[in-house]
């Protein structure tokens, strides 16, 4: 699937074409209609998922559960995402708002897509057992995986920009080398020019006959040869002389008399290869350092507000509330489920 379609199912393009979302981001084109689209389908997926949360109670908890679990989301989105896209800035990425934006909706997308996908599973329970400790801590599973799922999403998109740097500091680029000369055009060469020949003058100023005739030509004398060089010896292979050893202590780095086998050439003999160099090892950017950081900020600022905002599922036995009292904590109440439950 290549091209963005206008269909709330966004979430079969991310599934279906992985690349063409990164590639969209990296390009920052059209990101606030993905964005829209993606909005859109995780709220409505959100909303039916925390509908089925609430009919553990009755309808009324239902409809409540099935704002209250969208906004949940958006809430932490809103309070985090200022915090990833400064450290961005901090350690000199180039993401914009936009790009952060889309990146975050991606994994929430997945996620909430996934958790709705679950909503057979725990309608199917919520009918056969409907035990309150069990089905909240089944859909606090469900969740959490759901989230993990999603989250593995924005990691894998933070490591395409860095492969397109986008996650590195802008660099200066490098100057220009300068064009090489062109080599200097060889002399051309002179004809040589003839000796003048002296002309004889007689008394009446008249040139003498001998002058007129052209001079004869002279041979060149036979070049001599040289007596060939006596053939002088080369001189002979340097020994390398080692330092000896004291007395009873054998040369460092090499083994001791009577330990080398039959046929083993002595050390001053032997070639030691010199060891490969190491290369080193890759550097992790400091912003993917600090994505996971921001992950975990996200999980405990998403379950602090989830608490805040709870009853979910509500409390067999009592009636319809909107919101609860603030007091104790997500982590304290999942261990209390476990132990009454187990």
């Amino acid at each position: 699937m290549s091209g963005d379609r206008p269909s709330p199912l966004v979430i079969e393009r991310i599934l279906r074409d992985r690349q063409g979302i990164w590639q969209q981001i990296v390009t920052d084109r059209d990101l606030t209609g993905l964005t829209v689209r993606m909005l859109a389908s995780s709220g409505i997926a959100l909303a039916c998922y925390g509908a089925v949360l609430g009919a553990f109670h009755s309808v009324l908890m239902a409809l409540t559960s099935a704002v209250k679990l969208p906004l949940l989301f958006l809430v932490t989105l809103a309070i985090c995402l200022p915090t990833l896209y400064l450290f961005n800035l901090v350690f000199g990425a180039r993401l914009s708002v936009r790009q952060s934006l889309a990146l975050v909706m991606v994994a929430i997308t997945v996620t909430s897509m996934l958790a709705v996908a679950f909503a057979p599973i725990s309608l199917f329970f919520l009918i056969t057992a409907p035990d309150y400790g069990f089905f909240k801590l089944l859909n606090v599973a469900i969740l959490t995986l759901s989230a993990v799922v999603g989250l593995r999403f924005l990691t894998g998109g933070m490591q395409v920009l860095n492969a397109h740097g986008l996650l590195a500091p802008a660099t200066a680029p490098a100057p220009a080398a300068a064009p090489a000369l062109a080599p200097a055009a060889a002399p051309a060469p002179v004809a040589p020019v003839p000796a003048a020949v002296p002309v004889a003058v007689g008394a009446n100023g008249a040139a003498a006959e001998a002058a007129a005739q052209p001079a004869p030509a002279v041979e060149p004398a036979p070049a001599v040869q040289p007596a060939p060089a006596a053939p002088v010896p080369a001189p002979a292979a340097p020994v390398l002389l080692a330092a000896a050893p004291a007395p009873g202590h054998p040369a460092p780095g090499h083994p001791g008399p009577g330990l080398l086998p039959a046929g083993y050439p002595p050390a001053q003999y032997r070639h030691w290869p010199e060891p490969a160099p190491r290369r080193p090892a890759a550097e992790r950017p400091a912003s993917m350092t600090l994505l996971y950081v921001w992950i975990l900020l996200f999980g405990f600022v998403g379950t602090q507000l989830a608490w805040t905002l709870r009853p979910f599922f509500g409390s067999p036995g009592e009636g319809f509330a909107l919101f609860r009292s603030i007091e104790g904590n997500f982590y304290a109440e999942i261990i209390r489920t476990i132990g009454n439950l187990f």
